[in-house]
């Protein structure tokens, strides 16, 4: 009788499997689907930051943050440097003010370039506003690479999905 019993459950087991195979075949062919600005749209959390130091020499930046593009073309940015250097670099005085940058407004993803542009509405910064800043970016998995197209700035920001 058990072993009845437990023959009739591996179809059971088998059918469950299935089921979930056949949804991550549809989550795949969902994300396949989307459009690439789509693929922006969410909640984006600061994985790593790499900016040059006062020497020029690259280093991961101890700090955390958040990124958010709306479906209708909205975005907004935050980054709180845990331990804001005391001797600011370039980089950090374009974009940050005391350790934390915070800017929101508009963007356009050029899909033929994989850059967008961020039309800054307002921002902590307040040179910023107005300005337009054009994005490199790199679409992987639940991440986003993004960096700036201006060759006088080398910093990387990858952000993943919440």
């Amino acid at each position: 009788m058990k072993r009845l019993r437990l023959l009739g459950a591996i179809p059971v087991l088998f059918g469950v499997t299935a089921m979930r195979d056949l949804a991550g075949l549809n989550n795949r062919q969902t994300v396949d689907r989307q459009t690439l600005p789509d693929r922006f749209v969410g909640a984006w959390r600061l994985a790593r930051l790499e900016e040059p130091d006062v020497d020029g020499r690259v280093h991961k930046a101890d700090c955390t943050g958040m990124l958010v593009y709306t479906r209708d073309g909205h975005m907004s940015v935050q980054v709180m440097f845990k331990n804001p250097p005391a001797a600011p670099n370039a980089a950090s005085v374009q974009y940050a003010q005391g350790g934390y940058e915070a800017s929101f407004g508009t963007y356009e993803v050029d899909e033929r370039t994989h850059t967008f542009t961020f039309h800054v509405e307002g921002a902590l910064v307040r040179t910023l506003i107005g300005k337009d800043l054009p994005r490199a970016f790199e679409l992987s998995g639940n991440q986003m690479i993004v960096k700036s197209t201006n060759p006088e700035e080398h910093w990387r920001v990858a952000w993943e999905r919440y």
